[in-house]
């Protein structure tokens, strides 16, 4: 879709009920979930962090959504597709002043120029102990990525098309950090799989965008 016709569609998003947990649920890895999140609730021990899911227009005014690749390290998101984004600091506002610092940060888009407009449902990151803030967002004009080299191992820019495209969701067998070889549903983007929590949010995304594309 031509990213100025997009501009104007999904503006309706604003308005929009959010699809919510139900919608995460279908491409979530592990049933306990939602247990684990009211767990992690009552300790009150869980860090916080906001996440973009960032919509742009590529030169010929295509439409893109911008994911990365991690770099390879000693954590339990090593080397996985992510939102760019990151922990809420002491010098962050908000949890989408944090989406925003870290958008910058992390693909070099100004902050300055990002119109977010929805604040996405919240998810759990077991793994890691985070709540993370999802928020969805449009950047006008082409941007001129920067990748953080400490952080960022690949930009993956995904077409809006292939995004929609229903025979990108998939099953595949993975081993995590809480089982071995197991079925999971995620999607398969420019050669990457997606999976976990970025394709929980994803899919609240995607279901939004099917009504107001």
């Amino acid at each position: 879709m031509n990213f100025r016709e997009f501009e104007k569609r999904i503006v309706k998003v604003r308005k929009m009920e959010l699809p919510g947990e139900a919608v995460q649920f279908k491409m979530a890895p592990e049933e306990r979930l939602k247990e684990l999140k009211e767990t992690a609730r009552l300790k009150n021990t869980a860090k916080k962090a906001g996440v973009m899911s960032l919509f742009y227009p590529t030169e010929t005014l295509e439409t893109r959504l911008i994911l990365i690749l991690r770099k390879t390290y000693k954590g339990v998101h090593s080397a996985q597709v992510g939102f760019p984004g990151g922990k809420l600091e002491a010098i962050d506002n908000s949890l989408q002043d944090a989406a925003l610092r870290e958008t910058e940060e992390e693909v070099g888009v100004s902050r300055n120029t990002i119109s977010v407009l929805k604040e996405l449902t919240e998810i759990y990151i077991p793994p890691s102990n985070f709540f993370v803030q999802p928020f969805l967002g449009i950047t006008t004009e082409p941007p001129k990525f920067v990748a953080e080299e400490k952080e960022v191992e690949a930009l993956i820019e995904v077409t809006l098309h292939d995004f929609m495209n229903d025979e990108n969701i998939i099953t595949q067998t993975l081993s995590t950090s809480y089982a071995t070889s197991i079925n999971v549903p995620a999607f398969n983007l420019n050669g990457y799989i997606v999976w976990g929590a970025t394709a929980m949010m994803l899919n609240e995304v995607r279901e939004m965008l099917k009504k107001a594309l």
